[in-house]
């Protein structure tokens, strides 16, 4: 045996002599390792430069250094990469899409709450948006809410004070269009905390609508998140 069973840790072999390349090695695979954070799993080019520790899950088509090793993890050291292969049920979090995510043995599961071992499971999520307000009475974002969702409520902040001849605003989508806020303020900073009273299923992509109150929009940025639920089906 010439490596540690979970996480792939090189093991020092009797009378070995440079014993400290092989220490050094173990100790850069178990600081990336530990404590997982993962910078993203959907670069394929290898970075030119990086911080000792880092870790990318590779995907498929990845190049270069990286050839030949989807599916693992790639961890910087000394100025080159170390592998590990992820097994069913290591956790890690994923910085750029800011998710935890579980492997379930082949891939990542951002936001995976549980898991069976058919690959059934709910996982929860945040989409989030920089909403430009366009001029007019109301103002419909792009698709936030995913198809076969189960949302709890909508945040949002003002991140660019919202102009025009409105005294305030409401969020929320057609047919309802205050049921994520009403008379919100305009300036930089304003927010919104919707949460629904019932989690609520949607069948179909959704955007959200803001409605000006008193008067139209006519410029400003909303930062909007909805925060739901998703079910996995079992593997065929």
């Amino acid at each position: 045996m010439t490596d540690t069973s979970q996480l792939s840790l090189p093991l020092l072999r009797a009378s070995q002599a440079q014993k400290h390349v092989t220490m050094n090695d173990a100790l850069m695979r178990l600081d990336g390792l530990t404590q997982l954070v993962i910078v993203s799993r959907g670069v394929a080019l290898p970075p030119g430069t990086g911080t000792d520790g880092t870790v990318y899950a590779i995907p498929p088509g990845a190049v270069n250094a990286w050839a030949g090793h989807e599916g693992e993890l790639a961890i910087r050291a000394n100025g080159g990469w170390v592998f590990a292969l992820p097994k069913a049920g290591w956790r890690g979090f994923i910085l750029d899409e800011g998710v935890h995510a579980v492997h379930d043995g082949a891939a990542w599961r951002a936001g995976a709450a549980t898991l069976a071992p058919s690959g059934a499971g709910m996982s929860f999520g945040v989409a989030q948006i920089d909403h430009v307000l366009t001029a007019g009475a109301t103002s419909a974002t792009a698709i936030l809410i995913p198809s076969g969702a189960v949302l709890f409520g909508v945040t949002a902040r003002v991140t660019a004070a919202i102009t025009g001849s409105l005294s305030s605003w409401q969020l929320g989508n057609a047919g309802a269009p205050d049921r994520f806020g009403s008379g919100l303020g305009l300036e930089e900073g304003s927010w919104a905390r919707g949460v629904l009273s019932a989690p609520t299923a949607y069948y179909e992509p959704s955007g959200l609508l803001l409605t000006a109150t008193g008067g139209s929009f006519s410029g400003g940025t909303v930062r909007i998140a909805a925060h739901y639920a998703e079910l996995a089906l079992p593997l065929a």
